[in-house]
């Protein structure tokens, strides 16, 4: 009979907390989130000509010149929501350090930045390899290829830029930022290009509409 009695108290705490845990909980989290914040718990989607072309969260793999690009990725081929992840790469790896400085000397190439002058965050992946953000001193550096692509004034691209930087949070958290989706959906806005162009609210990819 011991053994009964230890078995319907297993089976009866298995059956309280099953409830608790996978359906009270969940619920009560799932209701109060969409009443606080329906917009973060609706996937903090970003729309542009009524249409749902990201979210702010998921970074894109822009790749044309009249748009700013995003940092380099090493989820899947790149920004692949189903690979998140970085390379695993370390301080000490020779793969690490070549992939870095062949980025570097691409932009001194350019023109974009002197040597030695280049952002962290222009020639590494994030962790995720989905950021959606770069840091202001990288979106800077793209302004003028930006600008001459859409045969735009680049002190007009540079204002529009500086009105899309967010502060840190609360004033003292993380760092200063641009979400490169919206930056270049304001782009479009502000520089039409033709119909017949890639653009940034495409329905199905940024890239190939």
């Amino acid at each position: 009979m011991t053994i009964v009695r230890q078995l319907r108290a297993a089976l009866a705490l298995t059956l309280i907390l099953s409830v608790v845990t996978g359906l009270a909980y969940p619920a009560l989290v799932t209701m109060t989130s969409r009443l606080l914040f329906p917009w973060q718990a609706s996937g903090s989607l970003v729309r542009a000509n009524g249409r749902v072309v990201g979210s702010d969260l998921i970074g894109q793999p822009f790749a044309q010149p009249w748009y700013f690009h995003p940092r380099p990725s090493a989820a899947g081929a790149g920004y692949d929501g189903t690979a998140s992840g970085g390379t695993n790469r370390g301080p000490t790896s020779a793969a690490l350090a070549a992939a870095v400085a062949a980025r570097a000397d691409t932009l001194v190439a350019s023109g974009s930045a002197a040597r030695g002058a280049v952002p962290g965050d222009a020639v590494t992946a994030s962790a995720s390899g989905l950021d959606p953000h770069v840091s202001p001193a990288n979106a800077r550096l793209q302004v003028a290829r930006v600008a001459s692509a859409r045969g735009a004034d680049s002190a007009t691209v540079r204002a529009l830029l500086e009105r899309h930087i967010e502060g840190r949070q609360l004033g003292v958290l993380g760092e200063p930022r641009v979400n490169v989706l919206r930056l270049n959906i304001a782009l479009d806005a502000a520089f039409p290009l033709p119909a017949t162009t890639p653009r940034a609210d495409s329905t199905t990819h940024p890239e190939s509409p």
